[in-house]
């Protein structure tokens, strides 16, 4: 399209980097879908153009939670400090809870807090299974939207909808990955499927006439905003907000320091995407390690590649061979959990 200008494209990717498969053979028939990276010029914004919502049914199946990590699990205290202090602990709604392990840790500490997602498990009666939208009977204060609107193939009607849904008042708070982070490391291990919009900070301070407070999280890798809902407008692009996508964005898929005896420590969505590629690069893996117990003994979509607990994996490694670390704010971690044995690399780091 005319409007779009193209940054950046890569086909057959696993439309669910998180779903996990039960067989090697299941995982390597999983669906696929192309992801088209463009730059809307009208508003700015950045999405998958070839993405297909229809594709997307959450499941079970799909395993996502990171809070068994103490790293993670510090950031998520320093996102509980945010909320406490731009929208208070009262009337507070989250959007899109998923299995519920933010909203029950602000409910630990005092917060009064309701949740709203459709393919919520648990047995909280303050999550109710359906989306907030108009009609639902609760006004909050804040609004609570983690790792949501990336996910959100339109994010503008999703905002006005929830803007309408909350009496078209209140704050929001909103985290998502960071776009700028992406390209400044070359990450190309952080384009999925399942993610349709790619956002920069220039991009809610074009979305929102008022902007409470907005930073980076999680070591650069996140972006968040607090936001009054009713300074929703069209974002529209300016000159300055032109993406510069970087040319050598796949520069490390083929760096001399790529070992042929080595494992991945993260089978999650980094870990998916950084094996995939190397195998289409003729560089495969064979050993992923990741510490969540409902990954372990399952398979990654595509490769069908097995997760093996830390102790399994380990095992399999001789001393000084090469450990990718998936995701560099859990290096430490890593070293402390296999003994400072192996060479570690982070993907992240150039």
């Amino acid at each position: 399209m005319q409007n779009e200008r193209e940054l950046y494209r890569v086909e057959q990717l696993p439309i669910f980097q998180n779903r996990m498969y039960e067989s090697a053979r299941e995982a390597r028939e999983c669906p696929r879908g192309d992801v088209r990276l463009v730059q809307n010029l009208a508003t700015g914004l950045i999405y998958n153009a070839d993405f297909h919502p229809e594709l997307m049914l959450y499941d079970t199946r799909y395993q996502n939670e990171q809070a068994v990590s103490p790293q993670f699990r510090g950031h998520l205290d320093t996102v509980v400090r945010i909320v406490e202090r731009t929208m208070g602990r009262v009337g507070l709604v989250e959007v899109g809870c998923g299995k519920g392990y933010f909203l029950n840790l602000l409910s630990e500490c005092g917060f009064d807090i309701t949740g709203f997602d459709p393919t919520y498990e648990g047995s909280n009666p303050r999550v109710k299974r359906h989306y907030f939208e108009p009609g639902v009977g609760i006004t909050a204060q804040g609004l609570i939207l983690r790792h949501v609107l990336e996910h959100v193939q339109d994010p503008l009607p999703f905002l006005q909808n929830l803007l309408a849904a909350n009496s078209g008042a209140g704050l929001i708070y909103v985290e998502v990955p960071c776009f700028d982070w992406i390209c400044e490391h070359r990450a190309w291990f952080d384009v999925f499927y399942e993610h349709v919009n790619y956002f920069r900070l220039a991009d809610f301070q074009r979305m929102f006439g008022h902007i409470i407070e907005s930073g980076r999280l999680f070591g650069g890798q996140y972006l968040y905003v607090v936001a009054d809902l009713n300074s929703l407008q069209t974002p529209r692009i300016e000159i300055r907000d032109e993406i510069t996508f970087p040319d050598d964005f796949l520069r490390s898929l083929d760096d001399d320091t790529m070992h042929e005896t080595s494992a991945v420590w993260g089978g999650a969505s980094k870990g998916v995407i950084f094996t995939l590629l190397r195998v289409r690069r003729g560089h495969p893996i064979e050993i992923v390690i990741d510490i969540n117990p409902a990954k372990q003994g399952r398979f990654l979509p595509v490769t069908g590649l097995r997760i093996h607990s830390p102790k399994e994996g380990l095992a399999r490694l001789s001393a000084g061979a090469t450990l990718y670390i998936m995701n560099s704010n859990y290096l430490e971690e890593i070293k402390q959990m296999s003994n400072n044995t192996y060479r570690y690399l982070s993907i992240d780091h150039d």
